[in-house]
């Protein structure tokens, strides 16, 4: 790509995007591991819930958001969204002179490559549509046998912070016994959002059963940033812009389960 050679790249920020706050755990562990690192995070809250949107409208909005990082000088996109990942980033992933990473696909060698035979995945309707997890895990390992399922209730549960509720204990309790039919060696957590849900998951299945693939994706990251010499090689802290498409202040709110904000995001 052209612009790996241009002056002070590693300096320039890295962008984050998900349709919400659910990416902020995504860039949460970026922060943690690279804090000199500048960094901007998109949520595109005047489209979420991003699981039940076509693929078409899911294009379109990484379109449109990839635009908005193109004039902001971004050395790479970080796609912290599974729905993202499955339905947009093969679209998209050419038409920009810097470096993408989606988590689906960044995630799956490594996965791929556990000692498993069985894997679950637990996503939103689009991800699960796609079959992406599927195809990519496969094409590392094909002997794997993957189970897709959806749950479309989850993400509420976690925006809302109703943990404790019958209705969302009722609503993992069936996901996770569908899927413990399928007798899975590990569960991926294929929505960024499901790692907050881990107090439930636990309830019904051993913590050692469940892959949070945001700890798996930033450390990719961090790697092929060594290998393509991205790096910022600032000695103090990175700075940090938070943008949404919509509704501020409903971000600043529900983030905070997430990451603490400094301030309130702009509108992009």
């Amino acid at each position: 790509m052209s612009t790996l050679n241009h002056n002070n790249l590693n300096n320039r920020p890295v962008g984050f995007f998900d349709s919400g706050v659910g990416g902020l755990s995504v860039y949460a562990r970026f922060k943690h591991l690279l804090p000199v690192e500048n960094t901007l995070y998109y949520g595109d809250l005047a489209h979420m819930p991003y699981g039940d949107k076509t693929k078409e409208e899911l294009v379109s909005y990484a379109r449109t958001i990839l635009d908005f990082y193109k004039l902001k000088g971004v050395k790479a996109v970080v796609i912290a969204c599974n729905t993202s990942s499955a339905q947009a980033y093969d679209i998209i992933k050419e038409e920009y002179g810097f470096k993408i990473y989606p988590i689906i696909q960044s995630c799956a060698k490594v996965i791929a490559s556990m000692k498993v035979n069985r894997i679950g995945v637990f996503a939103t309707q689009a991800t699960v549509n796609s079959g992406a997890y599927k195809k990519e895990l496969m094409k590392y390992n094909s002997a794997l046998e993957v189970c897709e399922l959806a749950c479309p209730d989850w993400v509420p549960i976690v925006e809302s912070g109703n943990y404790d509720n019958p209705e969302s204990i009722a609503a993992v309790e069936m996901h996770v016994e569908e899927m413990l039919k399928f007798a899975p060696d590990k569960i991926i957590l294929g929505c960024t959002h499901y790692p907050y849900l881990m107090s439930l998951l636990t309830k019904f299945a051993p913590k050692e059963l469940f892959i949070d693939p945001a700890k798996i994706f930033v450390e990719y990251i961090k790697n092929d940033f060594e290998s393509l010499g991205l790096l910022n090689n600032s000695q103090t802290a990175g700075y940090e812009k938070m943008f949404v498409s919509a509704n501020p202040e409903s971000f600043t709110e529900h983030s905070k389960i997430f990451y603490e904000l400094h301030k309130t995001p702009e509108l992009a």
